[in-house]
């Protein structure tokens, strides 16, 4: 290589930069103000705008380099199984992004699960996907404020969830636990099933509108989401209503709260009726 061939080069990789880098500022800056409607978009539009200026910088480099990498070839095929072996958790990863961006398992502002963690996409890049945590497994589905560095070739190794239908709407399970008293079980039932419906009727049709989707996309008949109360006994003995209802994600731990509130007041009502009874008995 000749020291001019080396400037010239030189000169046109740092204009080539700079260009590049330029139009990638460009970019991020003014696409959030395009009006969509919807700020996932715009999310998902300069997410794509990195990701094609860093591989438009990769290539440009290899197509300014070329000729001179030609001279070098001899010396680099002596390490390329070094080089596999040393960079095989990046080619991996490469490999996950690839497979995501063609099987599109998810895209920008999706919740997913990967393996046990949970949370928003909010980036992704040729190595990593970046998360926003989100608390599903307490029932409270609130971000916690920690961010996650997912590895991409989790998406090829791991399993992986796409739960975007929950940023809307969730059938929410809790449980209620009470002494083993002497109090009608049936009653308290019945009446946490009226209850729980008069919550939830307002999201009825839409409740109806997700299980006809969720059978479009599974091709299986589904029962669809509706209010379940179920009794039973823990290992200490103690009664154990288990309800699930479908509702609004944010209002989730809001009806939860009412819920039970109203089945503890209820609770303690059967029990003085079932004391006064057992006394006037007596």
């Amino acid at each position: 290589m000749n020291e001019s061939s080396f400037e010239y080069k030189a000169l046109a990789s740092i204009a080539f930069l700079v260009v590049a880098l330029l139009l990638r500022w460009a970019s991020v800056k003014f696409l959030p103000k395009i009006p969509t409607g919807e700020s996932d978009i715009n999310r998902r539009w300069i997410n794509l705008a990195r990701n094609i200026t860093t591989t438009a910088i990769v290539v440009g480099l290899i197509v300014i380099w070329l000729s001179e990498l030609r001279f070098a070839a001899l010396s680099i095929a002596t390490f390329t199984v070094a080089l596999i072996i040393a960079t095989r958790e990046f080619i991996q990863c490469f490999l996950g992004a690839v497979y995501q961006a063609s099987s599109r398992i998810f895209s920008i502002g999706d919740w997913i699960k990967v393996n046990h963690q949970y949370g928003e996409v909010v980036s992704s890049d040729w190595m990593t996907t970046k998360l926003l945590e989100v608390d599903i497994e307490s029932g409270s589905y609130g971000y916690t404020g920690r961010t996650l560095i997912i590895p991409n070739n989790l998406f090829v190794t791991g399993t992986i969830q796409n739960l975007n239908y929950m940023r809307r709407y969730v059938n929410h399970t809790f449980s209620i636990i009470r002494d083993a008293e002497n109090v009608n079980l049936i009653p308290i039932k019945s009446f946490i099933k009226h209850r729980a419906h008069e919550y939830c009727q307002p999201f009825e049709e839409v409740a109806k509108r997700y299980n006809s989707m969720l059978e479009t996309r599974m091709g299986v008949t589904l029962s669809g989401p509706d209010v379940s109360v179920s009794v039973s006994t823990t290992d200490l003995g103690k009664n154990k209503f288990k309800i699930t209802i479908f509702c609004p994600t944010p209002e989730a731990a809001i009806i939860e709260e009412k819920l039970t509130d109203e089945v503890l007041d209820y609770w303690y009502k059967e029990l003085e009726k079932s004391n006064n009874r057992d006394t006037f008995d007596s």
